[in-house]
């Protein structure tokens, strides 16, 4: 009888970890194998678009909440501001959440609008929402960049040629700007990662790209009338989850670049991860309950994006199944088992799924030597499991390194 038990968890734990194993393998094949783009943009292709797209240049807002970030935010806006796009089509706001006052004194010297709310509880979606409210300005796109963002010159070029299309949400390339040591070169491939699995292959199969947070461009009004029903931690799954339930195709742009500055500390990995995790078990219960909605309306990107709130952490997702394969095997070696078979079998099927979707530039020995690093990473995220509150709204700061 206890065999059967010990039988059946191990069975249970494998087909979970299975789960989100053929998720992430599954995409990473697409976007190896599958190079046709799907184009969703028909659908959204209403007269008002049609008019909207003989403007030679879109008119932008240009959004930096930025909550005690004085190390980089003056920086940003500067190399924003170099942009070759036409300077009275695009205007920049940034909403300065407890910065000091030589920061905002930089700041307000620049031909900028400056905003300084005073908030009991920070967050990004209050910064957002602020904003939207200080400024009586219409715009045709308006878009989200982090504290630390820097783009090139013609980034709004780029960007404006993909809005001409009558794409309502596209999100960006976000890649690393630095890589000063381990974590942040690690950081960075995790981001690559994701780039892979959930934005170019879920393009190439007609899905939505997921959003990241920033380097995200959106029609003004769609997304004046959602950012006032955001209220979690994790702003960009809401956000991207509301959009989806109305079926807005969000596209993504590989070759418009978004340079991010990757965490560079241990302490500071931790911190955003816990972040992170808390915002996917969040928005993974605020899904369920409109998924039965979804499911009767055929609305596979809203399904999909509830399904991927539930899977494992890629990195989580290694480091675990190595950990089991090491105690199965040594159990059944004991007990003359054959159950490590499929547990090697899904360890290797992780490790061919994330090594697919890292790009081709970064697969090189010396990327592949600072591995050594993620089993400490990893032990640090389920370090942070007793810490996830669903239900906690509090603002989770990841300062940068100096």
């Amino acid at each position: 009888m206890i065999w059967q038990i010990i039988h059946i968890i191990d069975i249970a734990l494998w087909l979970f970890m299975a789960a989100s194993t053929v998720y992430i393998l599954f995409f990473a094949l697409v976007s190896i194998l599958w190079k046709k783009r799907v184009s969703r943009l028909t659908s959204y292709l209403t007269g008002q678009v049609l008019a909207m797209r003989k403007k030679d240049f879109f008119s932008y807002l240009i959004l930096y909440p930025a909550y005690n970030e004085d190390r980089v935010i003056v920086n940003s806006v500067q190399k924003f501001l170099e942009q070759y796009y036409p300077y009275s089509c695009f205007h920049v706001a940034v909403i300065s959440d407890h910065m000091q006052p030589e920061t905002n004194h930089k700041l307000s010297e620049l031909p900028i609008t400056l905003l300084q709310p005073v908030f009991e509880k920070s967050s990004k979606a209050k910064a957002m929402q602020y904003a939207m409210d200080q400024i009586k300005d219409d715009y045709d796109f308006i878009v989200i960049l982090d504290a630390d963002n820097v783009v090139e010159p013609h980034f709004l070029e780029q960007l404006n040629t993909e809005c001409a299309k009558g794409y309502k949400a596209i999100q960006c390339h976000r890649c690393a700007k630095n890589s000063n040591n381990d974590v942040a070169v690690l950081d960075g491939i995790s981001e690559e990662i994701n780039n892979t699995i959930f934005r170019k292959a879920h393009n190439r199969l007609g899905l939505s790209s997921a959003l990241i947070g920033s380097g995200m461009c959106f029609d003004y009004e769609l997304f004046k009338e959602n950012v006032f029903k955001l209220s979690s931690v994790g702003e960009d799954k809401e956000l991207e989850a509301h959009l989806l339930l109305q079926k807005v195709f969000i596209k993504y742009e590989p070759d418009i670049h978004v340079f991010d500055e990757k965490v560079s500390n241990k302490d500071n990995f931790q911190k955003q991860r816990l972040r992170w995790m808390t915002a996917q078990i969040q928005s993974l219960f605020m899904q369920l309950p409109h998924l039965p909605y979804a499911i009767r309306t055929g609305n596979i990107d809203y399904i999909n994006k509830t399904i991927q709130q539930a899977l494992i952490p890629r990195s989580m997702l290694v480091v675990g199944a190595f950990v089991v394969c090491i105690f199965i095997t040594f159990f059944s070696l004991i007990f003359s088992l054959n159950w490590y078979i499929k547990w090697w079998c899904l360890f290797f099927a992780v490790c061919a799924s994330l090594y697919l979707a890292i790009p081709k530039q970064l697969r090189s020995h010396t990327v592949f030597g600072k591995m050594l690093s993620v089993p400490t990473l990893v032990w640090r995220m389920f370090q942070n499991i007793p810490k996830i509150n669903r239900k906690d709204t509090d603002f989770i700061h990841t300062s940068h390194d100096k």
